[in-house]
């Protein structure tokens, strides 16, 4: 079952990921299979989420 956070992802990415889900189960894809592809894609497209907040590592203001 996919599990994780997509608060981070943007509208257009989120539509992406349903869009490429939908595809997947018109191909005979189980549902949570199709859905967990499909977030993989949008990841391997994208990078993974685009909007701020995300973990990264703070700098120093030397």
């Amino acid at each position: 079952m996919p599990s994780g956070e997509k608060s981070k992802y943007t509208d257009k990415q989120k539509r992406q990921a349903e869009h490429i889900e939908k595809s997947y189960e018109q191909r005979g894809v189980s549902k949570d299979e199709a859905e967990e592809r499909a977030w993989r894609t949008v990841n391997k497209q994208d990078g993974g989420g685009k909007k701020p907040g995300g973990s990264g590592r703070r700098t120093s203001d030397r």
